[in-house]
């Protein structure tokens, strides 16, 4: 079980941010709520705080040691047929589930196993988890337990055993601080039927939960926190269905008239795991409808009287540690929203749940969210009967396909993706960040390329878009302080008393780094961003740059095969994975008063045919807009738009601006005008030169003979 503690300098993902950011059902961007949440933390902090004084909160600057920074990654990752191999090998039975394998505990003794097959190994990753014992870690951990039992002579251990790792004393009064603080806010919140009738009708009505009854909210456990408003949403878990979590959510309005949720989790969501509604769910119950907010998972359970359970943060991620709990249902329904992101989300999670068992409930006009769904009076029975199979064949049809075309049709806008923020201009052209695509970037060496690409990745971070990061050329320090200072848009080394605040709000964001750096093995890159995936629902991968890879192939393979080959794996990735890849590669050296285009990429053409999109940094001062860097967007394959717009680096922040000022707005690239253009201009100077000749040939005739001329030149 000690094994894996010699594998820290591996292939492995430093998390650099716990994927904690608000849930919101219409996903307004980062920048709108940063201070919403902020003021609702404030105002949560400030009550708790007035009835413990040792609550967390306070000001002092804390260096604690963060155990679960290097998230451990096999130097081999383990495949489900050396799972099964080795089981065999030691004799034990188990149970092919949908993503996991079952086997009988060996942290129970054997008298009280009979034929329950509690413990659970993902498929995947290998990592296992007891639900009797809530024991878990990975495949080596499980191996090595494995190992000692028959040495020692023992037919089970006991659960301290991989539950006994030492904490520092801060990490033990933070887990201790918290449970503490669970207990308080449940203490102090009241449930809907000791609320007077008017008052819990005025928070249902806040909420939009107005036709969910009491005793619905009382069968979920949910209370009211009065002193902030908000709802409370126990995490029940464990054998004896024990208060482990809350999650505190509070309502707001928005400019369009719709609601959005801003979420607080106790413990911090990096441990909160809950399947809300779990606990309520039977052991012989078979169906279940799956859905992304607790709200929504109330409507179903009142509406149809289906087992319903929800995701803790919604469709951000499904994590892989909730696999096990799902395993007894042999129907899953992914009913997770109304819209073309929640269609997503549903398609990638019936991977890890099994696409045999899935299946999707399409957004629609008449297959809304389930909350609204319930409000508007639908009928949950036929939406659940009309859901689609998540399991498809190699071949469709057309009518297979219909749905889906309607479905982008009526949403030209979020099919298009995430919108940028911070470059409205790359907005307007590339229309949004799509999953599923390849981004080919390029630019002179030192033009700020890791600087901008990192400011891009943040503004969709920002917006709840998963990213990974893969710098091979700067240390993953040094990065992560590029972006801090690009998010508070600041200098913090002359404000170190803001750097607590800004570095809270960053821990929100749904960042990782992979901890390669110099050349690497495209194999073990792969792997390590299909882990990440997997684990964390990546959908945005960057890696600077491309010529890190190539050092480490077959140096008897010509070097532009090498390229296309790690190329190809990066499109199959993204398109396998539904994930997005940006790809930096260096251009090839061009002379200094030349403007880069798409041959300047360095190797073949591969690099520009397999991209969607194609984006260069231009460092020299362009005729057609103003500044000394610009973005040309030279290749979008979603619509075809193409362009280029100034940029203006602004130290301080380290950050890139776009203004949009007078004649200097965006303009599309029209390849023959500028040609025409350029064709006249040559003209014109032709006609100038030779106007100046015929002058000073001219000249001292026009002076013997005009002695006035000289003497008042014209103006």
């Amino acid at each position: 079980m000690w094994r894996s503690l010699l594998l820290k300098g591996t292939a492995c993902i430093w998390q650099v941010a716990a994927p904690r950011f608000l849930h919101h059902r219409h996903f307004p961007n980062f920048w709108a709520t940063l201070q919403t949440r902020g003021f609702f933390a404030q105002q949560t902090r400030r009550v708790l705080q007035n009835e413990d004084r040792h609550l967390t909160g306070t000001h002092r600057r804390a260096y604690k040691k963060d155990a679960k920074a290097t998230l451990e990654f096999p130097v081999s990752p383990i495949t489900v047929t050396d799972i099964k191999h080795y089981l065999r090998s030691k004799d034990i039975s188990f149970h092919d589930g949908y993503s996991c394998l079952h086997i009988q505990s060996i942290f129970v003794e054997p008298s009280a196993r009979k034929d329950n097959f509690s413990l659970f190994i993902d498929k995947t990753t290998g990592q296992f988890l007891c639900k009797d014992t809530l024991v878990e870690g990975s495949w080596e951990d499980l191996q090595d337990c494995l190992e000692v039992m028959p040495t020692d002579g023992q037919d089970f251990l006991r659960p301290h055993v991989l539950l006994g790792y030492s904490e520092s004393l801060e990490e033990q009064e933070e887990r201790e601080r918290e449970l503490r603080e669970v207990q308080r806010i449940w203490c102090s919140s009241e449930p809907f039927t000791d609320l007077p009738e008017d008052e819990a009708q005025l928070v249902k009505t806040m909420f939009q939960i107005s036709k969910i009854s009491n005793a619905t909210l009382k069968r979920f456990g949910v209370r009211l926190f009065r002193p902030t408003k908000s709802l409370v949403l126990p995490w029940f878990g464990g054998p004896d269905s024990s208060l482990k979590g809350v999650k505190l959510l509070s309502a707001q309005s928005t400019d369009s008239g719709s609601v959005a949720y801003n979420e607080a989790t106790v413990p911090k969501s990096n441990s909160y795991y809950n399947l809300f509604g779990l606990h309520l769910v039977g052991r012989k119950d078979t169906d279940v409808v799956l859905t992304g907010h607790e709200l929504d998972t109330m409507a179903v359970s009142q509406a149809t009287g289906l087992p319903s359970v929800a995701l803790p943060r919604g469709v951000s991620c499904l994590p892989p540690i909730l696999l096990p709990y799902l395993e007894q249902f042999k129907r899953v329904t992914l009913w997770l929203g109304g819209d073309i992101r929640s269609w997503e989300a549903s398609k990638i999670f019936s991977r890890k749940l099994g696409l045999r068992r899935c299946s999707l409930v399409r957004p629609g006009e008449y297959r809304p969210c389930p909350l609204e769904a319930f409000a508007m009076g639908k009928n949950f029975g036929h939406i659940i009967k009309s859901s689609i199979p998540a399991a498809h064949k190699s071949i469709v049809s057309f009518k297979q396909l219909r749905d889906d075309v309607y479905g982008e049709l009526m949403n030209t806008d979020q099919v298009a993706g995430v919108k940028w923020m911070r470059f409205p201009e790359l907005t307007r052209i590339l229309k949004g960040h799509r999953k599923g695509e390849l981004t080919v970037f390029t630019g002179p060496t030192g033009s700020g390329k890791t600087t901008f690409i990192s400011e891009v990745a943040l503004d969709l971070c920002m917006q709840g878009v998963n990213t990974l990061w893969g710098s091979f050329e700067i240390n993953n320090v040094r990065l992560a302080k590029i972006m801090l200072t690009q998010f508070a848009m600041q200098r913090l080394e002359d404000n170190l008393e803001q750097y607590d605040f800004w570095a809270d709000n960053f821990e929100e964001l749904p960042l990782y780094f992979m901890t390669f750096h110099g050349q690497q093995n495209i194999k073990a890159v792969l792997d390590t961003m299909q882990h990440a995936v997997y684990m964390y629902d990546i959908n945005h991968v960057i890696i600077d740059n491309l010529q890190f890879m190539m050092g480490q192939e077959n140096l008897s393979v010509d070097k532009f095969a090498v390229q296309d080959h790690i190329i190809g794996a990066f499109r199959k990735f993204a398109t396998s994975s539904s994930c997005h890849v940006t790809l930096i590669i260096h251009p090839r050296k061009e002379e200094d008063d030349r403007e880069l285009q798409m041959a300047s990429i360095f190797g073949s053409a591969k690099a520009s045919q397999e991209a969607d999109n194609v984006l260069i940094l231009q460092e020299k001062k362009l005729v057609t807009c103003p500044g000394r860097r610009s973005l040309q967007v030279t290749k979008n394959r979603f619509d075809g738009d193409v362009g280029i717009f100034p940029l203006d680096f602004i130290k301080s922040s380290l950050t890139f601006s776009s203004p949009v000022k007078g004649k200097h707005k965006l303009r599309k690239v029209n390849h023959k005008q500028e040609n025409e253009e350029a064709e006249e201009a040559t003209a014109k100077k032709e006609e100038v030169k030779k106007e100046k000749a015929a002058k000073t040939t001219k000249a001292p005739r026009a002076v013997k003979n005009n002695v006035t001329e000289k003497e008042n030149p014209p103006k």
